[in-house]
Formats: structure tokens, C-alpha cells, sequence
């Protein structure tokens, strides 16, 4: 059986909204390297800000018990 893999915001261990580290899960990488690339976008011209909000409403929180 196929399995499909999700990206979700996260309920647990997240920062702000979940977002850094429900995408961290996706690409099994640490949150605190996910979370300085969004810093670093920020930095870089001010994308990270506008992309996190945008990501913070389009992805669906993660359901409960997955």
C-alpha cells in the first residue's frame, strides 16, 4: 500500500505557528536548521515574512494522533 506523505503545521514543540517545524518533519531535517533558513529569507529581503504567513494559512494543522 502506498503511503502519502503530508505536509501539516505541527501542535507540539512549535515556536509561533507550527509551520518551521511541520515542514522540518516533511523533510526530515532539524527545526532549528529549518527555522534559520526562514531567518535568513527574512534577512535576505524580507520573503521569509510573507512566505511564513502565507505557509501559516495554507498548511493544514496536523490532525490529532498522527
Amino acid at each position: 500500500m502506498n503511503h502519502v506523505k503530508r505536509l501539516y503545521r505541527t501542535r507540539f514543540n512549535r515556536v509561533i505557528g507550527g509551520v518551521c517545524k511541520g515542514m522540518a518533519n516533511y523533510f526530515n531535517m532539524d527545526a532549528t536548521i529549518m527555522r534559520l533558513l526562514w531567518v535568513f529569507f527574512t534577512i535576505l529581503g524580507g520573503a521569509g515574512i510573507l512566505a511564513y504567513l502565507i505557509c501559516w494559512i495554507v498548511i493544514p494543522e496536523e490532525p490529532f494522533g498522527v
